[in-house]
């Protein structure tokens, strides 16, 4: 299928060829009719994107800090390396279009296939998208017109919060599409709108809908104007969908209203507010998000928790409904901002268009509508096919990729890329993140059907780099396929996992690896060595300051995460079970206490290993800390003497006779190490780079820590 896709580094805006998504649990699959080009949030991503280093720095001054805490931790070349991987990465576009269900996911009820539904799925033939970010379309509604609910429930979220009656006198400042759309739901509502903006075709629109106008290109005066509009008393409120970097619609919005006016802030503006503006008068200012209750929401949005009406009247999806209905009553006309149509094909006409900004109000992308729901392109080949070199006498990997996301990217793909490995195929949920890790890397194939990987018969080697809950039976899949296995850790999240692989039949000479990296760090393998020769017990202490996650993300989310200790800090169990070379034996772990204010507790935690040789081994996994500190530290007491490790770039001995310190000047975790120890294993027939029995003895310790917390 073909899809929108925009790339943040060059501004480069292309149609591409992707795979088609699956339907997932909880979605609709969607054959796209129609959809609508944003000129407020796609055109500000495609002036970013044309936008110097120095001005998308300049934007962005909360991810520079972000950069140079980086550079503290990580050093310059892989900071500076991950900054252009990200900038590189395609984005896509659009968020408001309309088509017909093709198929149904699992757990979705009142949706059939061949229902006309609008979706903020993006622009592409086919888009696979969460039931309540979709809606159903009236029978009065056509496509085209449908396709603008998703913009217009932007506008319709920003009027809720300024919560007009019938008889309000209320401002649009920005007569754009949203702006537009807004005047004509105001007017719906019993209200007098007065619409500003410097475009003249703009405000003769927002008059055939029955707005009073300030055209500012003509040096007419908005305060006065709205002065006059409000009979001296100021106007009830003011609705602000323009998009500028100046600070007067905010300023002069204030001087428009009328004692306790409401200001509701739907479009991108300056901000440096004034207190005497809103102090004389008691006015309130809010911003609106988006399309209303529940966006941004992962329990609404992608689990199908809805909202109960008694308590939430309006959510994004009811908002969609309520638009939908609006324009089968010919309450909304947005026929009439349709300024260009374009086929799917031409949409980098579109997007040279939306770069002028002046000439382009709503601007349509039109599909193919022919019936192309037996079409299988899950698949889609990237680079010319290479016939398979695996024969008896050489057992060279040929790859199978699950995941394509960041970490993927920016880590584990160089060190792959490095072994000379044949790259297979790439598998992602989008299809989007697999053309582009696909392409960049030289994989032969990138699909959107996982199954496809396990099928291959040319593929002897599978790696796993998805979430966390979908670890284990990936594992299954690809061991009981005859394949080696890479799963970045966790190896699975629930004992009853741990239990069914355990119990899988591995073959002789097949390897399952788990991404515990951080033994294979060259400064592992010397702090190993040198306290080998120490016949004493040793005490390790291993200090991670982790860093607050939000309580919403889904590595915090127990049954799709697991939870840090089971996703993160099973590094560290790893990593002591590697220093010291012998078996646990004793698990004790406590966690912060439950006090107020504290949400999250069981990333917190203090873990304490006892191994068969008596050595000792402490993890303080702290996500209370600041960036300040380094973010990882491993001190090794043993025989009088010390070893201390910060942030895996420096190491320093205290009474160690011949070594004072050891310092690179980037950060090295060992990823290209262990992606080399696993290929050299694979293609050499060697044994596993990590023993079977310790990954399963670190991943059921964790499983136990956990337990212990409980």
């Amino acid at each position: 299928m073909k899809q929108i896709l925009q790339n943040l580094k060059s501004g480069e805006t292309d149609v591409v060829e992707i795979p088609q998504p699956l339907v997932r649990p909880g979605n609709l699959l969607i054959q796209t009719n129609s959809s609508v080009v944003s000129a407020g949030t796609e055109k500000m991503l495609v002036d970013f994107g044309n936008a110097s280093y120095l001005d998308k720095a300049r934007q962005q001054p909360d991810k520079v800090r972000q950069v140079f805490n980086k550079i503290k931790t990580d050093g310059i070349l892989p900071t500076i390396q991950a900054v252009k991987t990200k900038l590189n990465q395609p984005l896509p576009l659009g968020y408001s279009s309309a088509g017909v269900v093709i198929a149904v996911g699992q757990g979705i009820k009142g949706y059939e296939v061949g229902d006309r539904v609008i979706s903020n799925g993006h622009h592409a033939e086919f888009v696979s998208v969460p039931q309540h970010l979709c809606a159903k379309i009236p029978d009065a509604v056509a496509f085209e017109d449908a396709a603008f609910t998703v913009i217009a429930a932007i506008g319709l979220q920003g009027i809720r919060l300024a919560t007009p009656t019938i008889g309000e006198a209320f401002v649009v400042t920005g007569l754009g599409l949203i702006g537009l759309i807004t005047v004509q739901l105001l007017i719906s509502n019993g209200c007098r709108v007065l619409g500003i903006d410097f475009d003249s075709k703009r405000c003769e629109l927002a008059k055939q809908f029955g707005a009073n106008v300030v055209d500012l290109s003509k040096g007419e005066d908005p305060i006065s104007a709205a002065t006059k509009f409000s009979n001296g008393r100021g106007v009830d409120g003011v609705i602000i969908t323009a998009s500028t970097k100046s600070n007067d619609p905010v300023h002069q919005a204030a001087q428009m209203c009328r004692k306790r006016g409401r200001i509701v802030l739907v479009g991108v503006v300056g901000l440096e507010l004034s207190r005497a503006d809103f102090y004389e008068k008691e006015i309130s200012f809010q911003v609106s998000c988006s399309y209303g209750p529940g966006r941004y929401d992962s329990s609404y949005e992608e689990k199908g928790q809805d909202y109960p009406i008694g308590f939430v009247r309006w959510t994004e999806q009811r908002n969609f409904e309520a638009v939908l209905d609006l324009m089968a009553a010919d309450k909304v006309n947005v026929s009439s901002l349709i300024t260009h149509r374009f086929s799917l094909d031409q949409a980098g006409e579109a997007y040279e268009i939306l770069k002028d900004g002046k000439s382009s109000l709503g601007i349509v992308l039109k599909y193919n509508d022919k019936d192309d729901r037996g079409t299988n392109s899950h698949t889609v080949q990237l680079n010319q096919l290479i016939v398979p070199t695996q024969v008896e006498s050489n057992n060279k990997a040929v790859v199978g990729f699950i995941g394509a996301g960041n970490f993927t990217n920016q880590i584990l793909m160089p060190a792959i890329k490095k072994t000379g490995v044949q790259l297979r195929n790439i598998a992602s949920n989008s299809g989007v993140t697999g053309v582009h890790v696909g392409k960049r890397y030289g994989f032969e194939l990138t699909t959107t059907d996982t199954e496809e990987i396990f099928a291959d018969a040319d593929i002897n080697t599978v790696f796993i780099t998805t979430r966390h809950n979908t670890h284990a039976s990936y594992v299954k899949k690809a061991i009981m396929s005859g394949k080696h296995v890479f799963v970045e850790k966790p190896l699975c999240i629930t004992q009853d996992e741990y239990n069914e692989l355990k119990g899988l039949k591995i073959n002789d000479g097949q390897i399952l690896m788990v991404g515990f990296n951080r033994r294979f760090a060259p400064h592992s393998a010397l702090m190993k060595q040198m306290i080998a020769t120490s016949n004493e017990p040793k005490t390790v202490i291993i200090t991670v300051n982790a860093g607050m996650i939000p309580s919403d993300h889904w590595t915090q989310d127990s049954a799709i995460g697991g939870g840090r200790i089971i996703g993160e800090a099973c590094h560290f169990v790893d990593l002591l079970r590697y220093l010291i070379g012998h078996e646990i034996v004793d698990i004790q772990a406590s966690v912060i206490g439950m006090v107020p204010g504290v949400t999250i507790r069981d990333d917190k935690v203090t873990i304490t290993l006892t191994f068969s040789d008596g050595s000792m081994g402490t993890v303080h996994y702290f996500a209370n800390g600041h960036a300040s500190f380094p973010k990882e530290r491993v001190e090794v007491f043993c025989g009088g003497k010390i070893l201390s490790l910060d942030n895996f770039k420096t190491l320093t001995g205290y009474g160690w006779p011949k070594f004072k310190k050891m310092k690179l000047w980037n950060q090295d975790k060992g990823h290209s190490n262990e992606i080399k120890a696993f290929i050299q294993a694979v293609e050499g027939g060697l044994r596993p780079p990590i023993p079977l029995n310790e990954i399963f003895e670190v991943t059921k310790t964790t499983l136990d820590i956990i337990n212990r917390l409980k």
